[in-house]
């Protein structure tokens, strides 16, 4: 965990029973969901493709790939994908843990600067999960007044307290700990998203849950 300070001292929300909810799914979730969804894909096509050259990926007993991709991201790495797709693995986080949606655009930027930050490493099937129930719950922590602690983020993701924690820790070192986002950074993410979705010849506004004063807030809070 992050030492006293480094996030903002928001108050955790306790948990409730979980229930159903018929709350509207942001267009954002749909978004992401559409341009992770491509990503995974053809990442896998590429893992299958490298693996069936002889000089290709090795992977080691518990399935886990190692080169010539990095290893960056083996720690958020299942033994096999999930049975839940990413749409309905985002929208179970988004109904039960009532985060704003806001929260999952900077996920998406904590996943993207993953990518530029470890390029061999690459979002696949097999750590995309693991990687938006951690990378979103830092998310709601950065920017949510109110939110949910590990424990319960853990039971919405499937994961274990004890492996949502270690994962955590992960991420914020491969970050560099950077978990701050200013407003023009966050509104040239909700527009590469919305532009992703133009190319799919549909128009699609991320909605904006947060003003940038208060993310500029927030990034002065955290510096």
């Amino acid at each position: 965990m992050l030492a006293t300070g480094d996030y903002p001292t928001y108050p955790i929300r306790q948990p409730d029973p979980i229930q159903a909810d018929t709350t509207p799914t942001p267009r954002v979730l749909t978004i992401i969901s559409s341009v992770l969804e491509k990503l995974v894909a053809r990442n896998d096509k590429l893992v299958e493709v490298l693996t069936e050259q002889p000089d290709g990926l090795n992977l080691d007993r518990n399935g886990t790939i190692s080169a010539p991709l990095g290893k960056s991201l083996n720690a958020f790495h299942g033994v096999r994908a999930p049975n839940i797709s990413i749409p309905n693995y985002l929208q179970r986080i988004y109904k039960y843990t009532n985060c704003s949606p806001s929260c999952f655009v900077l996920g998406y930027v904590y996943i993207d600067r993953l990518a530029h930050k470890h390029p061999d490493s690459l979002l696949v099937s097999l750590n995309v999960h693991r990687l938006l129930v951690t990378c979103v719950m830092v998310a709601s922590k950065v920017l949510d007044d109110v939110h949910y602690n590990n424990a319960f983020y853990a039971r919405v993701g499937g994961v274990s307290n004890a492996e949502l924690n270690r994962l955590e820790l992960e991420l914020l070192f491969l970050l560099d700990f950077g978990v701050a986002v200013s407003s023009q950074v966050f509104e040239t993410y909700c527009f590469h998203l919305e532009q992703e979705m133009l190319i799919n010849g549909v128009d699609q506004k991320v909605e904006r849950g947060i003003s940038p004063d208060a993310v500029d807030e927030i990034v002065t809070d955290i510096g």
